[in-house]
């Protein structure tokens, strides 16, 4: 049963992981790898001094620094109201309409959300103009693009995200409850000194998983979005390798670009994991 998953895993992720090589050759698709002369580490360097470097870094880390701060506690807070929902019908609901953005395509958000955001036709400046403002251009303006973006992916992966926190309630003895119940325990003792240290492990190994993709940016979502008026802010290393490598068909460029990504990315995996292994042991992820 094994040997399918296996197979996947060795032709689609490892096999292809020595195409990295091409960083470091002056690649050229008629000579192939293995012809092609090497250059060290000068497509590095190229990047490090580019004008593109600190631009892409800097709106990477933004973006998902603020994802961090306003996406990652929204499932736990969501997992939380959801629990303390009594009625279980009411709780179903709830749950149901939190998930089903999830299961929409990001295209069709994304499109949805220009629409709103239209100068002209969009719902969001109509009401601006109602209440006598003038349009904003939304998606015209580079100050705006990291918040439209953090709150699209808030629209849609909370509710799928939830399910891990409220899997990890489950997990908390009910006995912990009825014993505060006795000592006089109000929700809000409860919650601080039962729920929160009970899904504590699994809130670690989430934000282990979260610094990890830190620097990696979905390019699909960011792309979306994306328009040259605002590139300043919106330009992400993801979009970056995309636009040098596929369109600009700069591989070995764009591939040293991506393997810089993915170190850093390894780092952050690392240095968080350490981290949280001083304060608890147990939500390590090795």
């Amino acid at each position: 049963m094994l040997i399918p998953v296996i197979a996947y895993f060795i032709i689609f992720k490892y096999i292809p992981v020595s195409g990295i090589i091409i960083a470091f050759k002056r690649y050229s698709p008629f000579k192939g790898i293995a012809a092609s002369p090497w250059v060290g580490f000068l497509y590095f360097k190229q990047f490090f001094h580019s004008v593109y470097f600190g631009r892409v870094l800097r709106n990477t880390l933004m973006i998902g620094f603020l994802s961090i701060i306003f996406e990652f506690p929204m499932p736990i807070i969501l997992a939380l109201l959801l629990n303390g929902i009594k009625n279980k019908i009411f709780k179903k609901i709830s749950q149901t309409i939190t998930l089903l953005p999830y299961f929409v395509s990001f295209v069709v958000i994304a499109g949805i959300a220009i629409n709103f955001l239209s100068p002209s036709t969009g719902v969001i400046n109509g009401i601006i103009k109602r209440l006598g403002g003038n349009p904003i251009y939304f998606m015209q303006k580079p100050k705006y693009f990291w918040f439209i973006y953090i709150f699209l992916r808030i629209f849609k992966g909370t509710g799928y995200t939830a399910i891990i926190y409220l899997a990890a309630l489950t997990a908390i003895d009910p006995n912990l409850y009825e014993a505060a119940d006795c000592d006089g325990a109000g929700r809000f003792n409860k919650l601080i000194y039962i729920t929160l240290p009970g899904i504590l492990p699994t809130i670690m190994i989430m934000f282990l998983v979260r610094i990890g993709r830190l620097i990696s940016v979905s390019f699909e979502e960011v792309l979306l979005l994306q328009n040259d008026v605002i590139l300043s802010t919106a330009e992400v290393i993801s979009t970056f390798v995309y636009r040098r490598g596929l369109i600009g068909a700069d591989y070995s460029y764009a591939t040293a670009v991506g393997l810089f990504e993915t170190v850093i990315a390894l780092f952050l995996v690392i240095f968080s994991n350490k981290l949280a292994g001083r304060f608890r042991s147990e939500a390590t992820l090795w």
